[in-house]
């Protein structure tokens, strides 16, 4: 039975994955690695399994009918990154988990004391969350209570603050908040043990087609 649906929303590149009104088709929230198999394409190319056999001159006809061209007035990565992280430093919920995740997955490049390059940053990630756990972003305080789960980015475990963050986040209508907090009223972990509890918040969760939840669900006594 899966009970910990850990989701990290992976941002490709520099390209900004917002989150809440700021990009409807993504929840911001973290979503598991993603294999990328024996190649990483870059942005801008193709696949090489579609490419494969062609000519110079069909590659770049194929190109140019999948890959639209970027206007030269078009803002570059960087400059999307740096406009993403100033919607954040004044204040913006939205900018602030999306930059936490980027800095949880390594999108965003950070470096230690020494100048070293981190290729994560959960620290960093995890301060990102909690400014906008306070102003009560959701996806937010749902990273925020996996991390103190896991005990990540220099968070002591602590299973009770997650069961505090995932509360506020289930109550949002947040569905993987309300699988995770069925999980732990299940096992009785950061809260004390609860069938009653524990199939309330999976039927929130389930009825908002949450697969794990549907079959935890179906799991509780």
């Amino acid at each position: 039975m899966s009970i910990f649906t850990i989701s990290l929303t992976t941002v490709f590149l520099l390209t900004i994955v917002g989150c809440n009104n700021e990009a409807a088709d993504s929840k911001g929230q973290m979503k598991g690695a993603v294999p990328l198999g024996s190649e990483i394409t870059l942005e801008g190319e193709l696949p090489s399994l579609l490419t494969e056999g062609l000519s110079p001159e069909e590659k770049a006809k194929l190109t140019e009918e999948i890959l639209p061209m970027a206007s030269p007035d078009d803002p570059t990565p960087e400059e999307k990154f740096e406009e993403l992280r100033e919607k954040a430093k004044n204040g913006s919920a939205a900018a602030q988990t999306t930059l936490g995740i980027m800095y949880f997955t390594g999108q965003a490049i950070s470096k230690d004391t020494s100048g070293k390059i981190l290729s994560t940053d959960p620290a960093k990630a995890a301060a990102w969350f909690h400014r906008a756990a306070l102003q009560g972003n959701a996806d937010a305080q749902y990273n925020l209570g996996l991390m103190y789960l896991m005990g990540q980015g220099g968070l002591t475990k602590d299973s009770v603050k997650a069961v505090e963050f995932f509360l506020e986040a289930a109550l949002q209508g947040n569905a993987d908040a309300q699988n995770n907090l069925g999980a732990m009223y299940h096992m009785g972990e950061g809260v004390e043990q609860d069938n009653s509890e524990a199939k309330k918040w999976y039927a929130k969760s389930a009825a908002q087609g949450h697969v794990d939840a549907q079959t935890n669900l179906e799991a509780v006594e």
